[in-house]
């Protein structure tokens, strides 16, 4: 059974990423020659937009990546070929190609100086389009990716970039490297009271409060790393887990798969492991309302997000819809 989340700010794309031309040795002397080519650049994760503010009068609320022009970027790191856009957006049609240049600190500050004008992706994602959430996504992950694969994991030897920046080699040996993403569940656990299971992590501030997640080990379902992560975590005891939805989250290297999983009647006592999480609580949907002020949830580019407005049945800054399973909703209004 699927409960789909609706667009996660993420998950959202317009980019045909193009695989079958990557393998083309010609293809960024060609990207090149072509005068429509568009250049992303990208510097310690961030990147340049254009703000509504910039975009003239009536102009949309959203940002706009800034693409540039390929003699306006020269000089790269790395560059990944990120595809053609199915979306057109100011003078860059449908079908534009796009190549990722990860920067030097000496060539953003060429482009841009003032380090103030470099976004990051959690900042911006509910702000872009399908097509710049995709590319900027795609950007970071895959520019993350390179960083941490320099070198072959069998013998150490430096790698070389191809495939359009899809693959590293080693020389040595010809091992082929591809990307590589790390799955992890977040799990909304509830009780039978519909009541939301919410943790404290030790590296957050003490008011701040999200889903239970973890890493799914080596050999492991999605559904056996619910029921271990949520028991190790919080000592309740889960079953009927149900999938989602899924997000990219690429700091470093991960996809979020959101999941639901109800509590076993006598085993729901939360107990935290008094290292990763330092408090447990279930919170009810009036809970969250009246103690709005108080405790920070999770930001609007996560799934985790996602996840509490779905169950919470609306915006998290509205009281919620009354619906018939609780007391009293006097103070809701």
């Amino acid at each position: 059974m699927t409960r789909p989340l609706g667009p996660l700010p993420l998950s959202r794309s317009a980019v045909d990423r193009d695989g079958v031309n990557r393998t083309r040795e010609s293809l960024f002397d060609e990207l090149a020659a072509d005068e429509g080519t568009r250049i992303l650049p990208l510097w310690n994760g961030r990147t340049l937009t254009v703000d509504p503010v910039e975009a003239g009068e009536g102009a949309s609320e959203r940002s706009r990546l800034s693409l540039f022009r390929t003699d306006e970027v020269t000089a790269a790191l790395t560059r990944v070929y990120l595809g053609r856009t199915l979306e057109a957006a100011a003078d860059e049609p449908a079908g534009t190609a796009v190549i990722l240049a990860v920067l030097t600190d000496a060539a953003a500050g060429e482009l841009q100086p003032d380090e103030s004008r470099w976004r990051g992706l959690r900042e911006l994602a509910t702000r872009l389009s399908d097509r710049d959430a995709g590319l900027f996504t795609e950007s970071v992950a895959i520019a993350n990716w390179h960083a941490s694969h320099t070198h072959c994991p069998r013998c150490g030897t430096p790698t070389v970039v191809e495939h359009g920046g899809w693959m590293r080699r080693c020389f040595v040996d010809n091992n082929e490297i591809f990307p590589r993403t790390d799955p992890a569940v977040i799990v909304r656990v509830l009780d039978d009271e519909d009541r939301l299971l919410l943790g404290s992590n030790a590296l957050w501030e003490n008011n701040r409060w999200s889903l239970l997640a973890g890493f799914v080990e080596a050999g492991e379902s999605f559904e056996a790393a619910v029921a271990r992560e949520v028991e190790e975590e919080s000592g309740v005891i889960v079953a009927d887990p149900v999938y989602l939805g899924s997000q990219p989250w690429p700091f470093p290297a991960s996809v979020m798969i959101g999941m639901e999983a109800r509590a076993v009647p006598g085993r729901t006592e939360p107990r935290p492991d008094g290292e990763e999480i330092l408090a447990l609580r279930w919170f009810s949907r009036d809970d969250i309302w009246r103690e709005r002020n108080d405790i920070l949830l999770p930001g609007g580019s996560s799934i985790a997000h996602s996840i509490v407005r779905d169950w919470y049945g609306g915006p998290l800054d509205e009281p919620p819809v009354d619906r018939g399973d609780s007391g009293d909703r006097s103070d809701a209004a």
